[in-house]
């Protein structure tokens, strides 16, 4: 009865904690979005070629791109080739620069408070709306890397651990490293070329999410156009991303293979299976597993910006490139806020998975 009450009193302990420190980190987590939302806001404020910048040369040339822009814009009055003093005062009030620096940044970080993203400058729709419609292309891309990196990954990775200087292990090794030397972008130029209807094969699409007609085809139909138009993207996203995460999972269990608890195992008798699944896997996945929920929450948000542009799909790359070329403010804060927010809290959930794997791990000192 004493052991058993003493053991709930160490469990008891080992939450509060737990609690102490989520509660902890939770609370750095204000200044740290706040020095990162000042520093962006500081450089991108003060460079020059600014939204205002930008209209006034669009107008003297007359020419003015964006919804937003354009249909305010057209209330300005152009004298010649030159701007009037009251019509650049109502550009910067267009803008939101007729405050001082401190006030936006201020309203703008009690707008952030709200989850209120604000709205575009060069479109009729708020920042939220834009993310949304650009994130299913960007998830798309990102979901399948990492679903597919992690399941090829970790499998060779370990097949190569065990087979230590095996002609395997040279020959995977040698197959992972050109991938990894070859950039994403090229591969994709290369594939398209080869497979995309360039000079040899017409196999899959140049480009697009899905066909036009997407909306006629069946639920089968729509799963394989869906496949047919993703195949290039991903397997050029993919194939740069193997490396890493395959030496990372053959070096770590190459740690753990060679550590004297595996010689103990193995002087006991034990099959060479159980030995690995069930004691060196368990500890080499700790490093492997907590960058989990951050690469998760990262191939939601995460866009590649050469990729998306080469194989024509609109997602959050293209979106964010745009947003910085344009000096589409809103655009920049808005998704840099949301980015920050959900890699800062898949950061924690990556340090308290830690003491989900291994429950030696303890926060707040507990011994």
């Amino acid at each position: 009865m004493f052991g058993m009450g003493k053991t709930n009193a160490k469990s008891c302990l080992r939450d509060i904690n737990m609690y102490r420190y989520i509660l902890h980190r939770l609370l750095l987590l204000i200044p740290t979005l706040l020095g990162i939302l000042a520093i962006t806001f500081a450089v991108i404020q003060f460079v020059p070629g600014g939204p205002v910048e930008q209209m006034v040369q669009q107008l003297t040339h007359g020419a003015v791109s964006g919804e937003t822009a354009n249909a305010t814009a057209g209330n300005i009055m152009k004298n010649g080739n030159r701007i009037s003093p009251e019509d650049l005062a109502a550009l910067n009030a267009l803008y939101g620069f007729d405050k001082p620096p401190l006030t936006r940044f201020a309203d703008m970080v009690w707008r952030f408070a709200r989850f209120d993203l604000g709205k575009s400058f060069f479109h009729h729709e708020t920042v939220f709306e834009l993310v949304k419609q650009k994130m299913p292309v960007s998830m798309s891309l990102g979901l399948w890397t990492f679903f597919l990196t992690y399941l090829i990954c970790i499998p060779l990775g370990i097949a190569k651990a065990v087979r230590d200087g095996s002609r395997f292990d040279a020959v995977t090794g040698m197959v992972v490293l050109v991938g990894y030397t070859i950039p994403p972008f090229v591969l994709g130029l290369v594939l398209l070329v080869l497979f995309g209807g360039g000079s040899f094969f017409a196999w899959f699409p140049q480009g697009g999410l899905v066909g036009d007609d997407f909306d006629t085809l069946s639920w089968a139909g729509k799963i394989k156009d869906y496949l047919w138009h993703m195949a290039l993207p991903i397997t050029a996203s993919v194939a740069g991303s193997l490396a890493v995460t395959t030496v990372l999972t053959k070096n770590v269990f190459l740690e753990e293979i060679r550590r004297q608890y595996v010689y103990t195992a193995r002087a006991k008798g034990l099959p060479e299976k159980q030995i690995l699944w069930k004691h060196v896997f368990r500890n080499a996945m700790i490093p492997l597993i907590t960058g989990f929920p951050a690469a998760f929450i990262g191939a939601f948000f995460t866009g590649s910006l050469l990729i998306e542009t080469l194989f024509s799909l609109d997602g959050l790359g293209l979106l964010s490139y745009e947003a910085v070329m344009k000096r589409d403010y809103p655009v920049v804060m808005g998704t840099l806020y949301v980015f920050t927010l959900m890699g800062l809290l898949a950061k924690l959930v990556s340090d308290i998975s830690y003491s989900w794997i291994d429950p030696r791990i303890h926060f707040g000192g507990q011994k």
